[in-house]
């Protein structure tokens, strides 16, 4: 019996984990885009690499002021939960002939980032 409820503890408590990991922690997505991104982004201002304000939601491409790719003017992706991991995991398997040249390997960092993306963009 103590074995099953061990089983069914560990199962439980990996699930959480799991989840826990997936929704993202905003407050450590700020702090990797501002370590990560910030040479490059701002969130109020186009740069090397465009303002990332309300970029949650939006069509890839469409940030006001910013000269985009030919890649990402003709794209019809949307950034949300899945296509803003893929981009930040391989940007240009993404969206083939774009110019951003940084990705994000760990799955858990790319959730925080994405949380933090979505905050700022609820603004």
């Amino acid at each position: 019996m103590n074995t099953i409820c061990s089983y069914t503890a560990a199962a439980v408590l990996l699930i959480v984990v799991t989840f826990a990991i997936a929704e993202g922690d905003s407050r450590r997505g700020q702090e990797l885009y501002e370590s990560r991104c910030i040479a490059c982004h701002s969130v109020d201002q186009n740069r090397v690499g465009p303002a990332h304000q309300g970029v949650y939601g939006r069509r890839a491409g469409r940030a006001p002021g910013y000269e985009y790719s030919n890649a990402l003017k003709k794209t019809k992706v949307v950034w949300s939960d899945k296509t803003l991991d893929s981009w930040l995991s391989n940007p240009e398997k993404t969206i083939p002939g774009q110019k951003m040249g940084y990705s994000v390997s760990e799955a858990s960092d790319r959730a925080d980032l994405i949380e933090y993306l979505k905050k700022i963009s609820s603004k």
